[in-house]
């Protein structure tokens, strides 16, 4: 009997959003549709919809803590996205976490403002994460206003911009940035910078879609790249098929309507259907 190959199995550490199409239920849609086995830990629920977040319950330290200590003591784990972080006290313990088991890949999405512009993070995080996450983490993926937020830096309007403060956070020590530029306007294109110490920048560039359904493009990356990273090579072999990935389920749910604001993409657009 030949046993068959393993998937890559991925964790997702964060929030639930009652709409499905961000947080965990976009993390775990993602992982599935990449061919990665998805375990998840629920940082905090949602009340939340393609309108906005409407109210936010945070799981308290101990039962994120249980949560993580059930799945990693069962089973192995190859990569872990980590998502919304409310407080310090949630994101001590999942550092304290990893710093125990050692995990191989760390993607982290430091969500901070929801893509329909709701703030999510509550006070304090933003040090919290810049001392105990960000350095354990293998490469973390900022939009432009968490870029602005982790820099203490005005929005960036320009890709130059973009990159001076993607410098300033690897000035800090830190492995890698993906600077995403999808908000940067006046241009045709969606813009995204991969910053790697040893390396010079790569752009990724893909046609802007027009669409209001790009609720959960974040999650949806940063869960693509931690599950596609022990399929590659290199991250950034990764990022460059997570991109693909993104762009395809921007495209294929471009038309849809499912509630009055951003909606969600189509994760499973891969799939052939009947």
């Amino acid at each position: 009997m030949v046993s068959a190959k393993p998937k890559p199995r991925a964790l997702t550490i964060a929030g639930s959003d009652s709409g499905g199409g961000a947080g965990i239920q976009a993390d775990l849609k993602t992982f599935a549709a990449l061919g990665a086995y998805g375990a998840s830990v629920i940082t905090a629920l949602t009340a939340q919809n393609t309108t906005g977040v409407q109210r936010v319950m945070v799981t308290p330290p101990e039962m994120i803590e249980a949560q993580c200590e059930s799945v990693l003591s069962d089973m192995r784990i190859d990569t872990v996205k980590i998502g919304m972080l409310a407080d310090a006290d949630s994101i001590r313990t999942v550092a304290q976490v990893l710093q125990r088991y050692h995990l191989p890949f760390v993607v982290l999405d430091p969500v901070m403002v929801a893509t329909s512009g709701s703030a999510l993070a509550l006070e304090n995080t933003v040090a919290a994460l810049k001392e105990w996450l960000m350095p354990l983490a293998d490469v973390i993926t900022p939009n432009l206003m968490e870029l602005s937020v982790l820099t203490q830096q005005p929005l960036a309007t320009t890709e130059a911009e973009m990159l001076v403060q993607g410098e300033m956070l690897m000035q800090e020590g830190f492995h890698a940035v993906l600077l995403k530029g999808g908000h940067l306007e006046g241009s045709a294109e969606a813009v995204d910078w991969l910053m790697q110490s040893g390396f010079d920048p790569v752009c990724f560039r893909s046609t802007r879609i027009d669409t209001k359904n790009t609720h959960g493009t974040g999650c949806t990356l940063s869960s693509a790249i931690a599950a596609l990273r022990p399929q590659h090579q290199n991250l950034l072999n990764a990022v460059a098929a997570s991109k693909s990935y993104l762009h395809g389920a921007i495209a294929a749910a471009q038309y849809w309507h499912l509630g009055h604001g951003f909606g969600p993409l189509s994760h499973f657009w891969r799939i052939k259907r009947d």
